[in-house]
């Protein structure tokens, strides 16, 4: 009877109290949401891109043929074009902005916390309003910028990378706050006493410590990226002609403009398969499944 008290009493194991992973059912109504919210519509989609429809009465099968006329259309090459290159210089330029305030959010500065609260502010926004603000602040005739910026095939794309960046960098920058305070300060107290100073102590520690948060961030960035939409619809509507028609843009062309949703759907669906499929392959040529804690073996 003592020694059940007693080891009751040091936390250790007692009879009808089970120790491991917490029951499926807790992880149910997550499941649930993403099944309906996510994984349905993405099969109707797929569905929708083997049929003729127009929105109204029931779908006609139509086999390949949205899928033939997908990668027939001279618009996609164009547009596929445009959304490359699109995601690559959002991905440049959100990174690097992200990660340098990520690591000074990380720090012990004076105000830290207060920037780094009006920093976010941002985030919390929608596409859509933060668009239509920019394209007031944009405007030829009305903005504070002179010229016509979204006019220009170089303005225009720039735009839309900046504004994605000013809307996104907030979240990034809290992703690579968490995993630079995640680096044990043992590290930087060893490199001071080698004699490295702060850069070398960046690329040399920091930088390091933070692969897996960068593999983690970007792919967040890439799939944000190869979806931008709002932005694109109100600041340049594809234009100027199609020079910024990215690709979720054509899916919407087609849609609600030409009410094809099955080649809508089949442009949805491609859409899928390539973020998906970068998605893994990022993952793969980063070693990010076979990732250990940087705090392994401290």
């Amino acid at each position: 009877m003592s020694s059940s008290v007693t080891t009751r009493a040091r936390g250790g194991p007692s009879r009808g109290v089970r120790a491991g992973r917490p029951s499926a059912v807790w992880a149910l109504p997550a499941v649930l949401f993403f099944t309906f919210f996510a994984v349905a519509p993405m099969a109707l989609a797929f569905y929708l891109s083997f049929t003729k429809w127009n929105g109204l009465g029931d779908p006609e099968p139509v086999g390949f043929a949205n899928w033939q006329k997908l990668f027939d259309d001279p618009r996609l090459t164009q547009s596929l074009t445009v959304t490359v290159l699109l995601t690559v210089v959002s991905w440049a330029f959100q990174t690097v902005v992200s990660l340098l305030l990520g690591v000074w959010a990380a720090g012990r500065q004076r105000n830290r916390a207060f920037l780094s609260a009006v920093f976010f502010v941002p985030f919390l926004l929608s596409s859509t309003a933060i668009s239509l603000l920019f394209y007031a602040l944009l405007d030829p005739n009305f903005g504070i910028i002179h010229g016509d910026t979204l006019g220009t095939t170089s303005g225009a794309f720039l735009a839309i990378v900046f504004v994605g960046g000013w809307q996104f960098i907030p979240f990034h920058t809290l992703i690579y706050q968490g995993g630079a305070r995640q680096i044990p300060e043992v590290l930087y107290q060893a490199a001071a006493m080698d004699g490295a100073g702060r850069y070398r102590q960046f690329f040399s520690i920091t930088l390091p410590q933070l692969r897996n948060t960068a593999t983690t961030s970007s792919v967040l960035m890439i799939v944000g990226s190869l979806t931008y939409f709002e932005t694109v619809l109100i600041l340049t509507q594809g234009g100027p002609g199609t020079d910024t028609a990215i690709l979720p843009y054509l899916m919407y062309q087609a849609g609600f403009k030409n009410y094809d949703f099955g080649y809508a759907s089949a442009v949805a669906s491609f859409l899928v398969v390539a973020a998906t499929a970068l998605s893994l392959l990022l993952v793969r040529l980063s070693g990010f499944g076979n990732m250990r804690s940087t705090r392994e073996g401290m």
